[in-house]
């Protein structure tokens, strides 16, 4: 795969609409062209404990962020006509798909490929699948891991790799 969109979303809490954050880097032809990052108003906009535990982020930190819609008007011409690759795609597209419709926006049906599920087959033999175990065997270190960035930059060059 040469051309494709790298995605990540970490929540709030853990209701699947309440993205907090979200990394996309865009790779056409193989290369990293270009990448997006941006903190989000949570929907429902409160914090649990385990969440902010993993991710580092609270309420504070998106207390002025934008509200989806208003985030998704800058990916949206940057991943046009490209496929959407994420590390265990059924968490990051159920997000997707579950804020579309807390903001009733059409969902078009985005073409989603899963870099968990290619190493399971590819990479059997790891000790495990997570996206820093997998990374790592593809020759990438992961630093700052579940900064929404920092694990799609993770996802893209694993998806480069085994994809």
């Amino acid at each position: 795969m040469q051309d494709f969109a790298a995605i990540d979303f970490e929540t709030a809490n853990y209701e699947r609409s309440s993205v907090c954050s979200v990394g996309i880097v865009i790779v056409r032809d193989g290369e990293f062209v270009d990448s997006f990052y941006s903190l989000i108003k949570p929907e429902p906009e409160y914090y649990n404990y385990r969440c902010s535990q993993v991710h580092g982020l609270c309420l504070a930190d998106t207390d002025r962020a934008p509200v989806f819609p208003d985030v998704w008007r800058h990916v949206e011409p940057l991943i046009e006509g490209l496929p959407l690759v994420a590390h265990n795609k059924s968490f990051d597209e159920s997000c997707l798909k579950a804020v579309f419709r807390v903001y009733a926006m059409d969902y078009p049906d985005y073409e989603f490929y899963d870099t968990l599920c290619a190493s399971r087959h590819k990479l059997p033999n790891l000790e495990n699948h997570q996206l820093h175990t997998v990374a790592a065997a593809c020759g990438y270190t992961l630093e700052n891991h579940h900064h929404a960035l920092a694990d799609a930059e993770a996802c893209a060059w694993i998806a480069r790799e085994i994809l």
